[in-house]
């Protein structure tokens, strides 16, 4: 075997045709001739292992094969990949999924706390259980078929699916990014997400807010004032300071909110990072001067933007605290003070006897942020325009909002077929001769 002259031709054609450097190296016979015998000896690996190495390539683990021609037609294939930006060394895909989210998905991971902790809780729930300890290159189309399909059977919500599969898809399109995959299986057109859920969302009567509002403690009542009044977030109401109510021109600048990671609070900028004025009716302005006559408020300072001892910390004049003048804590007020108001006003069942105080029947449709789908429900069937609402609502795009709640506008369309009639109905009234200017032949 020549093998100064294949080293040669093969440092020769990669350096030429592709910027991947490389060559194949022999591990069984020795490069150098024997001077005595003028023959090439065998090394001491000889008949170990695979035959052929491909070395020399910057920053890629060498590969061995058994055959001089697997070797040469991977080296060929990586230079052509290479060119294309596409070349992936498959000893990088060994890695497991559940290894890969530890050691590089998770700590590299942006995002706000709480999406962080979503994110955190999809893998370590749903995904790292079932996919965990496949290496990426094993996760194939039929693998992630499979597991849609064990997701449909156990996961009800379609939402929640799509919040999964979306998860995933995030962490293989980052492992492409990494060169540990040459492509993201779950693009693959087998692999079939779930329709987007088109469930509407459903607001409450008039008279239900009213009823919670007046069963609903002294000191809660505002919320309920607020959610309905100005279709405000549950933790913007926690964050809201009087400094915030501009009674003059009748708004409410919505500029922070009161969040939770792992019980911890910390305030944050409203959703979306979005900061957004809304408009302040004058029974809720009323209400307000008389809860802060009422409930003065409390200076609380919090960690900015994640909880820790280490972030920086802002002080706010909050409008709601709890008796004991710290800021609300989202779950806490949920368990003790909201679903008892809804049991007391009827909408959910009272708690069981002996049950523990946070052994509610769950309702999810029943939250704080029902409110707000109420608030919706009414400006839209005001006639309000969805341009507006969305501005209020803090919706990045009108589109949104004409998406949850175009089921609000029973009279969608009419106002436009008004119009119409009245310009088509007093033309028609016309009477038009053949000598009319109006007339087809005038």
């Amino acid at each position: 075997m020549k093998r100064q002259a294949l080293q040669g031709a093969v440092r020769h054609t990669t350096h030429k045709e592709s910027p991947l450097a490389g060559y194949i190296e022999d591990r069984w016979i020795k490069k150098k001739k024997d001077p005595a015998t003028g023959r090439r000896e065998r090394t001491a690996r000889y008949g170990k292992g695979k035959r052929y190495k491909v070395a020399g390539i910057p920053g890629i683990r060498d590969r061995s094969f058994e055959t001089l021609e697997d070797a040469k037609a991977w080296l060929r294939r990586s230079a052509t990949d290479e060119e294309r930006g596409e070349f992936v060394d498959p000893r990088d895909g060994s890695i497991t999924l559940a290894d890969y989210i530890a050691m590089h998905w998770a700590p590299g991971r942006g995002g706000a706390p709480k999406t962080q902790q979503n994110q955190e809780r999809r893998a370590r729930l749903h995904i790292v259980p079932h996919l965990g300890e496949l290496p990426l290159r094993n996760i194939t189309a039929a693998e992630l078929r499979a597991y849609t399909a064990k997701l449909e059977a156990t996961v009800s919500s379609v939402d929640y699916r799509r919040g999964i599969l979306s998860e995933l898809s995030s962490i293989l399109e980052a492992a492409v990014d990494d060169k540990r995959l040459a492509q993201n299986p779950m693009r693959a057109k087998s692999v079939r997400w779930p329709k987007a859920s088109q469930e509407r969302r459903e607001a409450w009567s008039l008279e239900t807010v009213l009823r919670v509002r007046d069963v609903i403690s002294p000191r809660n009542r505002i919320t309920v004032v607020l959610g309905l009044g100005c279709g405000l977030r549950q933790g913007e109401v926690f964050g809201l300071s009087p400094e915030d109510i501009d009674y003059a021109r009748g708004v409410l600048h919505v500029r922070r909110q009161v969040q939770a990671v792992n019980g911890k609070l910390y305030f944050a900028l409203p959703k979306g990072r979005k900061m957004r004025s809304v408009d302040m009716p004058s029974s809720v302005a009323e209400e307000l001067k008389r809860y802060v006559g009422a409930f003065p408020p409390v200076e609380v300072e919090l960690p900015w933007e994640k909880p820790g001892p280490d972030r920086p910390r802002r002080k706010f004049s909050l409008l709601l605290t709890t008796r004991f003048g710290n800021a609300v804590a989202v779950n806490t007020w949920n368990t003790y003070t909201w679903k008892p108001a809804l049991a007391k006003a009827g909408i959910i069942p009272p708690r069981p006897k002996g049950a523990k105080p946070w052994q509610w029947e769950a309702a999810p449709k029943d939250g704080f942020h029902v409110l707000r789908h109420t608030y919706a429900s009414i400006m839209l069937e005001a006639g309000e325009s969805v341009v507006t609402l969305a501005r209020w609502l803090g919706h990045s795009s009108p589109a949104i909002t004409l998406g949850y709640y175009a089921h609000f506008m029973p009279e969608a369309g009419s106002k436009g077929r008004t119009a119409l009639d009245g310009m088509l109905g007093s033309r028609g009234d016309r009477h038009v001769s053949r000598n009319s200017p109006d007339s087809p032949q005038g």
